[in-house]
Order: C-alpha cells, then structure tokens, then sequence
C-alpha cells in the first residue's frame, strides 16, 4: 500500500529550490523532481539536471500543457554510476491526452545524478 504522499518541500521542492547544494540522491528523486520542473516550466533546472554530453542548448514548453501526473514504475541502479528509471508521464494539450512511457538512463557525474536520455515503451 502506498504511503502518505510527501510536501513538495520535503520532496522535490528542497531539489529545485536548492539545485547547487541540495542535489538529487539518487536517480528517482531526479525523476521525480525534473517531473516537477515540467509541471512548474522550470526549464532551467531541467537544463541543469540534463548530462552535458546530451543536452539540448534549449528546452521548450508550452504553457497551455496540463500535466497530470507521474508514475514511477521501477528504478533499477547497474553500477555506481549508471541507472535506468522506467516512468509513465500524463498531460493534456490542446484538448488531447498524451502518455508518454520511458525507461530513462541516468548517470552520475561527479557525484551528481543525472538525466541522460531515454527510450520510449
């Protein structure tokens, strides 16, 4: 059974609010927090918590886009410095729902994690 869901400072928030200090721990944290970052167009956190090597120059949002929740369906950690997180994003545009389902590569890079790329399921 799912615990209580946390405040979006005792989870997110403190990653967001706080990105040079605070980073996120581990690879879902990071996936739950740049899910954030979309929800509240922070686009330059989602630049910061993207790995140099693909990173785009420009991230883009619409702010008629709805997003309407995250799914988290397995986190697995390979090694030290590499992890796959497998999610299911939600949101509404222009009347349409969209479902995106990734498993998402993550490494980290001098301590840090962070979003490398993906695939779509």
């Amino acid at each position: 059974m799912p615990g209580k869901p946390l405040a979006f400072t005792a989870c997110c928030g403190q990653y967001l609010d706080d990105f040079e200090n605070t980073p996120a721990p581990d690879p879902e944290s990071l996936m739950r927090s740049r899910y954030s970052a979309f929800v509240l167009m922070r686009t330059d956190y989602l630049i910061a918590t993207w790995h140099a090597s693909t990173r785009p120059a420009d991230i883009s949002q619409d702010d008629r886009t709805k997003w309407l929740g995250l799914e988290v369906c397995r986190c697995v950690v390979t090694d030290a410095d590499n992890a796959h997180v497998e999610f299911v994003a939600r949101y509404r545009t222009a009347g349409r729902g969209v479902r995106i389902h990734e498993r998402g590569r993550f490494v980290r890079d001098a301590g840090r994690w962070y979003y490398q790329d993906g695939d779509l399921l």
